[in-house]
């Protein structure tokens, strides 16, 4: 019995070491199968807290203590499992009673002393514990700059998008936005501004895929559906008018997709890595018809007929519409326009167009009057 205690002991320690390693220290998005099981544990449990007919805004807040639960969960999943190991390890290599073996555990790991014996050949094994509990601790500590820190970089970007794509962002949107306003020739900016953010999240969201389970503070607003969009603005670009569009739309979309295929590594979401062109999409024709007419009427001019334009846009959307959607329903993300099914009931929401409130044609907008 008490050498079937060590070897479990042993292995729990293995297993919460390994998920400490994978999660807080290797830089280099490695699964941890104890993390993982916590976030879907604790999303299902949101969910079901949500009232049936609550719709997406109710879900949204309720899915945004999933960060906080997973950091603290983290935590306490690592302390217990160090107090059950070294509690196993302690009864398997002493004469003490499951109780005191535990009760020890307990006070060396979180530096207590209020129990301990006068047995030398277990010092070793007490020092041990005492040093796995400050240092989890200091761990989850220093992990939290880092988190707020990729957090507020990519939040930045998704907020001064809203003004370019509406909330829940849409690719068709950003480009018609443009057009409306005249401001057409930003659009450069842009890509290489989310060019750079998707090589960020590629990194970031990887290695700590706890941001996963970060919201956005608004509930309208996401990562990922901003990322989708940008990426169909620049594919809806390539594919309606390659001649004019401009060489950033390619690098964002690489940089993007790539990006994508990062993070869902780090999931372990299986994906193809060269699709074909020809592979087919689970947005239909119809739905990229009526954005082509949409953009036509906002003043968009393209070069190719929606027609002639569609298997270049399917060709481009093949490389991350499958990632995109798999993440959008496990993050429980808006449900935008050309964002794929989640896993609560809702029809997609179209973004919001502020009203034109620009003088007729032929009146100038008089100045304002003096005081």
């Amino acid at each position: 019995m008490e050498f079937l205690s060590g070897i479990a002991g042993a292995l729990v320690l293995a297993l919460v070491l390994s998920s400490v390693l994978r999660t807080l220290v290797v830089p280099r998005g490695l699964y941890s199968v104890l993390v993982f099981r916590l976030w879907w544990l604790l999303r299902r449990a949101l969910r079901l807290t949500t009232a049936p007919r609550g719709g997406y805004d109710a879900i949204d807040r309720k899915q945004t203590w999933l960060a906080p639960l997973m950091l603290i969960g983290m935590l306490v999943c690592w302390l217990t499992g160090a107090l059950v190991g070294y509690g196993l390890l302690l009864h398997a290599l002493s004469p003490l009673s499951w109780t005191t073996a535990f009760r020890e555990a307990g006070s060396s790991l979180f530096t207590l002393g209020f129990a301990s014996g006068a047995r030398l050949k277990l010092s070793v094994l007490d020092f041990m514990a005492a040093a796995t509990g400050p240092i989890l601790i200091a761990l989850q500590i220093a992990y939290l700059p880092t988190l707020y820190a990729a957090y507020n970089r990519r939040e930045l970007e998704v907020t001064l998008l809203q003004a370019r794509a509406g909330e829940p962002a849409w690719g068709p949107e950003i480009l018609a936005r443009q057009w409306l306003v005249d401001t057409e020739t930003a659009l450069p900016q842009l890509y290489r501004a989310w060019e750079r953010l998707a090589s960020d999240m590629g990194e970031s969201h990887s290695t700590y895929p706890v941001l996963l389970t970060f919201r956005s503070p608004r509930p309208h607003r996401s990562w990922l559906v901003g990322l989708v969009a940008v990426m169909d603005a620049a594919a809806l670009q390539l594919a309606l008018d390659p001649r004019f569009a401009p060489p950033e739309a390619r690098l964002v979309l690489r940089a993007g997709f790539t990006a994508l295929r990062d993070i869902a590594r780090a999931l372990r979401i299986p994906f193809d890595a060269d699709p074909s062109p020809q592979a087919p999409v689970r947005l239909s024709f119809a739905e990229f018809d009526t954005a082509a007419a949409m953009l036509q009427t906002a003043g968009f001019r393209s070069e190719r007929s929606p027609k002639e334009a569609w298997p270049h846009f399917r060709g481009w959307r093949v490389n991350y519409e499958a990632i995109a959607y798999e993440l959008c329903r496990r993050c429980d993300a808006v449900p935008a326009l050309w964002t794929g099914p989640r896993d609560f009931p809702g029809a997609p929401i179209p973004p919001l167009r502020p009203m034109d409130r620009r003088p007729p044609a032929g009146r100038p907008e008089l100045p304002p009057a003096e005081g």
